[in-house]
């Protein structure tokens, strides 16, 4: 598998995607370039919206697709943001990461455990109909700063504090998050996984 349907349309996770899939030989390519619409996720699992997204950009192009689902869980709130990471603060656009930010600190305003940890799994089928998807997973500890730190990122990333490096996830240099980050873990798992299955 060469080129791949992302079945999203979030300008952030498509960069992303692409440097950490470059290495790999792989050609990405983003549903909207299919004039795919983005799938519903009425779910409440990572995994089974991942799936959903994978599935239906997969049906619409004829190609093998994958769909990642990710969001910042924090401890504090149940693990809230979740799922609705992305739609936190119920808005669109350009406004929408500083909203769901602004909600998040505001929620965490009284709270002493500011621990968190960023998850991404990653759905891979080879068509729609795929009855053995491949699924990986990966899993960022943290916690929540009460002020953002960096430029870099995108989303929750200015304020998501990683002790062991004494920075956020917005100063990171691209490379060095794309290594430890969720996203690059999950990546690095499936690629395990494609290697086993090729």
């Amino acid at each position: 598998m060469r080129r791949l349907v992302l079945a999203s349309d979030n300008p952030g996770k498509l960069r992303e995607f692409r440097q950490l899939c470059e290495p790999l030989g792989v050609t990405i390519i983003p549903q909207s370039e299919w004039g795919i619409t983005a799938a519903e996720e009425p779910y409440c699992t990572f995994v089974e919206n991942a799936l959903a997204k994978a599935r239906h950009a997969s049906r619409a192009s004829g190609l093998p697709a994958f769909a990642d689902d990710s969001g910042i869980c924090v401890a504090a709130l149940g693990g809230a943001p979740g799922v609705r990471s992305a739609r936190f603060a119920e808005v669109s656009g350009e406004t929408q990461d500083a909203r769901n930010n602004a909600k998040l600190i505001e929620m965490l305003v009284d709270k002493t455990d500011r621990s968190a940890h960023y998850t991404c799994v990653i759905v891979l089928v080879r068509h729609a109909g795929d009855p053995e998807p491949l699924i990986a997973e990966g899993r960022w500890e943290g916690e929540i700063l009460a002020e953002p730190r960096g430029s870099g990122g995108f989303g929750y990333d200015p304020y998501f504090f990683v002790p062991a490096l004494n920075q956020s996830a917005a100063e990171l240099p691209a490379h060095e998050k794309n290594r430890i980050s969720h996203r690059g873990k999950a990546l690095a798992r499936l690629a395990e996984k494609l290697g086993k299955t090729d």
